[in-house]
């Protein structure tokens, strides 16, 4: 269940938020949602795959954890083990919302912040303050509030990164099957990748507009990403011996 409730000094004004990484603040998670933006980082340490929205023929990047559900081969008793944790995992419990405000006779949309009340993140007795003492923003909300920005801000380019790779045919089905030492099979499907032939085989002036445009470079950073398959099938052999 969610509770989510526009996010003010006031009524929340007591309440803290635990940052923790752990399975019981909802980390066990297989996956998390990355934007283009977030390519550079995350490509160090996941692989960065695309799932397919059917209904709409739309396209979200994934970073991927694990290779089943529930499963975060990054977690540990330590906290989350890599040098970059997606945007999507270290916002919650805040998301962004829309509040209708009226400008100049019009009504428009303004992004804020919302809180999910529900989530094990929020508490009263620990954690780090959302507000400070006198009502001000803390250090903490100040961070959550450029990362949704970031998000927010994002949209853009995100778009314009799925149209165009979808445009150009590049996106293809993804399907790995892996077995463990220990004669276990695990296979990967139901995501999407980057055609490399065809990526290859496009012509010198669609090379060139991707590139200009810096499409190209994100395209090189999500095949590159796919070398870290290897790093989480040894994460994933180290817990199942």
């Amino acid at each position: 269940m969610t509770n989510h409730v526009l996010l003010n000094n006031i009524e929340h004004q007591d309440l803290k938020i635990i940052t923790d990484k752990d399975e019981k603040y909802g980390n066990n998670t297989m996956y998390s949602v990355v934007y283009p933006f977030e390519f550079k980082h995350a490509q160090a340490d996941y692989p960065i795959f695309f799932h397919k929205d059917e209904t709409n023929n739309n396209y979200t990047a994934l970073a991927l954890f694990g290779f089943q559900e529930k499963e975060n081969l990054y977690l540990s008793n330590g906290g989350w083990q890599a040098s970059y944790i997606p945007l999507m995992v270290e916002r919650e419990p805040f998301l962004i919302g829309h509040q209708s405000q009226v400008e100049n006779g019009e009504s428009i949309e303004s992004p804020v912040i919302h809180l999910d009340l529900d989530h094990p993140r929020v508490s009263k007795e620990q954690g780090s303050d959302i507000f400070l003492p006198h009502g001000g923003n803390s250090e903490y909300i100040n961070k959550i509030s450029s990362m949704l920005k970031a998000i927010h801000d994002s949209k853009a380019t995100n778009e314009l990164f799925m149209n165009t790779v979808k445009e150009l045919d590049l996106f293809e089905p993804f399907n790995l099957d892996i077995q463990l030492n220990d004669g276990s099979n695990n296979r990967l499907s139901g995501f999407h990748t980057i055609n490399e032939d065809k990526l290859a085989n496009l012509s010198g002036e669609q090379l060139e507009k991707l590139n200009k445009s810096g499409l190209l470079m994100l395209i090189y950073m999500v095949i590159a990403s796919h070398a870290n398959i290897n790093s989480l099938i040894q994460k994933k052999e180290t817990v199942s011996r």
